[in-house]
């Protein structure tokens, strides 16, 4: 294996090379703004591949988001902001400061113990409240777990998960009286908010949850539509009892 330092400069060098007057039209017009789609997008593909078990995948998409982070360095160099140096030296620095139980005397044995004092840090790095820093691009899931993952640190959450629950089934009920559509909206997304914390206190990931449930309805409709078209049939000529039938085969198979 290459040393990590120099395989970097080499990555940094090409992008150097694109974002030269003689290197590539489409990269020299990107800005911070334009890329960040790719970002996000890249980010999705590495966890689907982490999912997924390729560990050559997740090889070949770690790089993908490398390469984001380079490009983004290499933008912000031209424009006299920090280069892809100071980009490591920065999160170098705070990993050493949010862990001095390995890199000083403070002695914590559990990671129960590491949180607690994890948002003390993040206040002395200037954060000043609790809920700060809780990215609004997140997945509406992730970031209500997020959100009441923080809010439960500082005290704030229900003692039991029936608490939740019942909270959760008060929700349904303020949907079901709901008229406009503006109730309607704001009462469906008191639903969502109220059963991401019953999944967050039964320790669910609710977006690994839904991503799970859209799988399984993925292969059981498509199980479905291959049915139909097997006995020549199309799925807008079906009833929906016969394509009910279908789904229940589907299930009995495991899918």
């Amino acid at each position: 294996m290459g040393r990590i330092g120099d395989k970097t400069e080499e990555l940094a060098g090409i992008m150097d090379r694109l974002l030269s007057p003689a290197g590539c039209p489409w990269d020299r017009e990107q800005t911070h703004q334009s890329l960040s789609r790719y970002l996000i997008e890249e980010c999705y593909e590495a966890v689907e591949a982490i999912k997924s078990g390729d560990m050559q995948q997740l090889r070949e998409e770690l790089g993908d988001v490398l390469l984001q982070v380079v490009f983004h360095a290499a933008l912000a160099q031209r424009e006299g902001q920090f280069d892809l140096s100071q980009v490591a030296e920065a999160v170098s620095q705070k990993m050493i400061n949010r862990h001095p139980h390995v890199f000083s005397d403070l002695s914590l044995h559990t990671s129960g113990e590491v949180l607690e004092i994890w948002e003390g840090f993040k206040k002395g790095e200037g954060k000043k409240t609790v809920l700060e820093g809780i990215p609004m691009m997140l997945p509406a899931l992730l970031r209500a777990f997020k959100i009441q993952e923080k809010a439960s640190r500082a005290g704030f959450d229900w003692p039991e998960v029936e608490g939740a629950l019942d909270k959760f089934k008060e929700e349904v009920e303020e949907l079901g009286r709901a008229e406009s559509s503006q109730e309607l909206t704001e009462e469906m997304g008191d639903v969502f908010f109220a059963l991401v914390n019953v999944a967050r206190m039964k320790d669910i990931e609710p977006e690994e949850a839904l991503q799970a449930s859209n799988d399984k309805f993925l292969r059981r409709f498509n199980y479905i539509e291959a049915e139909a078209g097997r006995r020549g049939q199309d799925l807008k000529d079906m009833s929906l009892e016969e394509m009910d039938l279908l789904w229940e085969e589907a299930k009995k198979q495991g899918l």
